[in-house]
């Protein structure tokens, strides 16, 4: 069928209009039935956040999404734009999206009146009907519901009390369409009593003149729950409109995280003519740091801690790996624990301290996030493996340093110093003692675990020599060790 040019058309072909609320609901029906995956990319929600939000579409409800940052919250917003129609019929010049056969504007009236049913019609695709705000304590009236344009007024010789004065703010645009604002505690109270007036009256007054507009929007918003108490607060008649309250959280389980960083984070890098393989247990270390750092009493549990900081800290691995490559002229890319270390500056600024940690300081908690990250994960590979022989090497007075510009040659020769080390290593690993990449980061691996296990110590250099001093518990507060005074023995 083509598409109708004008209201005649539009008529003759017996189309008919549904508000927004019956739309999402009707093409969510029709996502279920075909049993479609409704929010691409989103993992980990399936079991709980997924069925919340299609709980409130098929009951037509405003909805917030309430939950700490990096909980993928904007995204799932943006997606709900895939539940609407591919296009609907607008009348030709209407800033607020004005339906032909039931306009809400003095405008779309108008042309009505002026026009009949040779009213031009225009069709607008689903992306143009999503709207969506920051909260900022600086928003105003008059960028949400509108203000009378007094340059409007002048050219078209109409008293200021017109409506067809009226410059739209973003809510008006959004008619028939989707409106989100982001961050809901920012927007100051008086804002947000001018939503919750046009969801339930439909009414505004714009510089003192009534206007009435029968708005119909899907009202989406977000907020953290720091914020209710740190920057502001939703008020409660707003509160009370909105339909559903639906929580999101952060991953229940590393693979779960392991997933959804291996899905977001760049480790296919274009220019480099080698190839990226980076081994199951960086990725597991990297996503039990964020972990760690959850869980730690050092750390703002408010503000938590986003899933953005294993996604950067991955680039960031692969990216010194990269370099390695680069400066040793070798064609692969295979990331290591010296590579992790090198990855501070990528957790160090998503992670909100307290006053005990501010005291510690950023840096050194990292270095003992990854430290307890890397005593999880061995736990999980080496279960029962003896490394006695390479302690005892240590214990004797060697020690040994994996640089992290070093040549996987180079450190393969400085590995085979170390008694059983690597014939131990490869117990519960499948690659070959012949894949020296591979080989290498399984081995720095290892000793991070003994490490972690307070077996050996480590220096700010990166070496690894004899435990010399009594430690506290891996999660305890930080380690007594080499980490903290760079001696190498």
């Amino acid at each position: 069928m083509t598409q109708a040019k004008t209201l005649g058309e539009l008529k003759r072909q017996n189309y008919q209009v549904r508000t927004v609320k019956d739309e999402l609901r009707a093409n969510l029906i029709t996502k279920l039935r075909a049993g479609e995956r409704l929010f691409p990319g989103i993992v980990g929600y399936d079991e709980t956040v997924v069925p919340q939000i299609t709980n409130a579409i098929l009951a037509r409800h405003n909805l917030i999404l309430l939950g700490l940052r990096g909980q993928a919250k904007s995204r799932i917003i943006r997606q709900l734009t895939n539940l609407l129609d591919e296009q609907i019929p607008v009348i030709v010049g209407s800033e607020v999206n004005d339906d032909p056969f039931r306009p809400i504007s003095a405008y779309g009236r108008q042309a009505i009146e002026e026009s009949g049913d040779e009213t031009p019609i225009a069709w607008v695709g689903r992306d143009a009907r999503f709207v969506e705000k920051l909260a900022t304590p600086d928003v105003t009236i008059a960028d949400i519901i509108g203000d009378v344009d007094p340059i409007k007024a002048a050219k078209g010789g109409h008293l200021l009390s017109d409506e067809l004065t009226i410059h739209y703010g973003l809510l008006p645009r959004a008619n028939r369409g989707i409106f989100a604002i982001n961050e809901l505690p920012d927007l100051a109270g008086k804002i947000q009593v001018g939503l919750f007036n046009i969801m339930q009256e439909g009414d505004v007054q714009i510089k003192g003149y009534p206007v009435r507009l029968a708005l119909d929007v899907m009202l989406v918003f977000s907020a953290n729950p720091e914020d209710y108490t740190a920057r502001g607060k939703i008020i409660t008649p707003l509160k009370d409109r909105i339909g559903a309250e639906v929580s999101t959280h952060y991953p229940a389980d590393l693979q779960l995280g392991v997933e959804i960083t291996r899905q977001e984070a760049w480790t296919k890098r274009e220019g480099f003519s080698g190839t990226v393989r980076v081994p199951d247990f960086i990725r597991e270390l990297v996503e039990q740091i964020a972990f760690e750092a959850r869980d730690d009493q050092r750390i703002d549990k408010r503000s938590g801690v986003s899933q953005r900081l294993p996604i950067t800290v991955m680039e960031s691995v692969v990216s010194n790996a990269e370099r390695r490559a680069l400066l040793t002229g070798e064609d692969e890319i295979v990331p290591r624990i010296s590579d992790i270390y090198a990855a501070i500056p990528s957790m160090t600024g998503k992670m909100e301290l307290e006053y005990e940690g501010e005291q510690i300081g950023a840096g050194r908690i990292a270095k003992d996030l990854i430290k307890r990250a890397a005593g999880e994960i061995h736990e999980g590979y080496f279960v029962g493996i003896d490394f006695t022989a390479a302690v005892r090497w240590f214990d004797e007075g060697n020690n040994l340093r994996l640089a992290d510009t070093a040549s996987a040659s180079e450190c393969v020769t400085l590995l085979e110093a170390v008694p059983e080390l690597i014939d131990t290593v490869t117990i519960p690993f499948d690659f070959k003692r012949t894949d020296e990449a591979q080989l290498i980061a399984a081995c720095e691996f290892a000793l991070e675990g003994l490490y972690a296990q307070n077996k050996i110590s480590r220096n700010e250099e990166g070496g690894y020599t004899a435990a010399t001093k009594a430690k506290k518990d891996r999660r305890g507060m930080i380690y007594d060790d080499l980490t903290e005074t760079g001696r190498f023995s």
